[in-house]
């Protein structure tokens, strides 16, 4: 089976968690060249185009945020 790409650019390597609202993956970025953690929703929890804002200003606010103890956002 061939790996799964998502937008061209990370590879998802292993499943490293799941939750009610999605589950988050080890995968590389391809163009950056590192490994990252890609949080992908459940098919079940999918967003909506109505909701596609209201996800993006989230996670705007969250890159913002610096600690030890939060993610980087990256994309």
């Amino acid at each position: 089976t061939s790996p799964r790409v998502l937008a061209g650019r990370y590879t998802l390597e292993r499943l490293l968690g799941s939750g009610g609202y999605a589950q988050v993956y080890k995968a590389y970025d391809l163009q950056l060249r590192r490994h990252v953690a890609i949080k992908v929703p459940r098919p079940s929890r999918s967003i909506r185009p109505d909701q596609i804002e209201e996800v993006l200003a989230e996670a705007r606010l969250v890159a913002r945020l610096r600690h030890p103890n939060i993610v980087v956002v990256h994309d």
